[in-house]
């Protein structure tokens, strides 16, 4: 009983918080998910592009941070690790690992991986005076790299036929290709300086990745319309699946895909026309590129969890906006459960 004690209190005082970590839970985020604040740092550490070399940048691998947190999960009063450690080792099992099916998702297709993978393509979109062959071949690129990043976060609490995938890619690729063949024929045709022209062009990407991208989560994701997502207690309890919660998580998530783009596609041709001013390029036409390719990867680092900060990712749904067999459930206690939660999905 005493060493059984002593255990436990060395397992408390290292997962107390200091004056400037909070106290380690497995089961809650480090920061506060009721505020936007609290959500954007959850998301920046989840699209932190050191995640993909963890033991070169923060000490510990993947499978060390799998051990920890493993360890942890199973025996929380035998853990010696401090709060900070453990913290570290959920920030990068979390950032590699898929909450519903347990699998280590990809690289190219991780949030961290983002900012890594993402901005040439961005850089790609972006170039100036696109052809039609470069315009198709960039936002295919784009749409392809989007559906598999859909793919491996999605909410996998059901699985989604490989038909409905295809479906989601196809609708993605050609949305996004006629939107944005259609409004650069637009802007070639339309009766503006040449200025303003070249102004326009360089906006065109958004609306066409804007809509693409919500069409392609919505195609590849509406069978969870149809059979409904988990929903659990606050406790952890899985009380069954809700078309309802579904339809709360894929709203959420089209109104993140219609913001995502913003600060990817709109910050860097405004900072690209505001450094094209200072005679830069002119003098030193061969920095472009890495200068534009820089300014796209911070967009990246930063707009990303932005965007997806605007909900949680677990999100809360009260009980009288779910179906009627869930009017009456208990958690594990025995308490009437008032609010779910589930898996918003990205």
């Amino acid at each position: 009983t005493t060493q059984h004690t002593q255990r436990a209190s060395v397992a408390c005082l290292s997962t107390m918080a200091s004056d400037s970590t909070p106290q380690f839970s497995l089961n809650s985020p480090r920061y506060n998910q009721g505020s936007f604040t609290g959500r954007f740092w959850h998301f920046l550490d989840l699209a932190d592009p050191r995640c993909l070399a963890p033991k070169l940048f923060f000490g510990m691998s993947l499978e060390e941070s799998k051990t920890i947190i493993t360890e942890h999960r199973a025996s929380p009063e035998a853990t010696t690790h401090s709060a900070e450690k453990l913290w570290l080792a959920k920030k990068i099992y979390t950032s590699a690992i898929h909450p519903d099916t347990g699998d280590t998702i990809p690289q190219p297709f991780r949030m961290s991986g983002f900012a890594i993978y993402g901005t040439p393509i961005i850089v790609g979109m972006l170039l100036p005076n696109p052809t039609l062959f470069s315009t198709v071949f960039w936002q295919s690129i784009n749409q392809t790299h989007n559906a598999f990043v859909n793919y491996n976060n999605r909410n996998a609490s059901q699985p989604t036929p490989v038909s409905k995938i295809l479906q989601g890619y196809a609708g993605a690729v050609a949305s996004s290709v006629t939107i944005a063949v259609g409004l650069n024929e637009a802007v070639k045709r339309a009766k503006v300086s040449a200025g303003t022209r070249a102004l326009l062009m360089r906006f065109v990407p958004y609306p066409a990745v804007a809509t693409a991208s919500t069409c392609n989560m919505l195609l590849m994701r509406r069978t969870e319309l149809e059979s409904g997502i988990f929903v659990k207690s606050a406790d952890g309890k899985v009380h069954g699946l809700s078309q309802a919660a579904a339809q709360e998580a894929i709203t959420q998530t089209a109104v993140t895909r219609v913001v995502l783009p913003a600060p990817l596609l709109i910050t860097p041709p405004i900072a690209m026309m505001a450094l094209e001013r200072t005679g830069l390029f002119r003098a030193l036409p061969v920095v472009r590129l890495p200068v534009e390719a820089a300014v796209c990867a911070l967009a990246f680092i930063f707009g990303l969890p932005f965007a997806i900060s605007l909900f949680p990712q677990e999100g809360a749904i009260s009980a009288d906006r779910l179906e009627p067999q869930f009017a009456n459930a208990l958690d594990h206690s025995g308490k009437k459960v008032d609010t779910f939660y589930f898996n918003k999905g990205l």
